[in-house]
């Protein structure tokens, strides 16, 4: 089942935003699934990953597992 993960959602951006404001916006779409969009394209594509995915892809960022831009 496909759903439309940009409608009826409360998307946050993140308080790293350029000063330009755009940046990454996340939305919980439901109890087991986080969605991650692009600011610029509110309308396009969405990424969806399970709540222990996003959270464990936090906790790696936060301890520098993933390296450096």
């Amino acid at each position: 089942m496909t759903r439309n993960l940009n409608a009826d959602l409360m998307w946050r951006k993140s308080t790293y935003s350029g000063k330009d404001g755009n940046c990454v916006e996340v939305a919980r779409v439901d109890d087991s699934v986080v969605g991650v969009r692009d600011s610029k394209a509110p309308r396009g594509p969405v990424l969806s990953f399970s709540a222990q995915a996003w959270t464990a892809l936090l906790s790696d960022i936060d301890r520098g597992r993933l390296g450096s831009a």
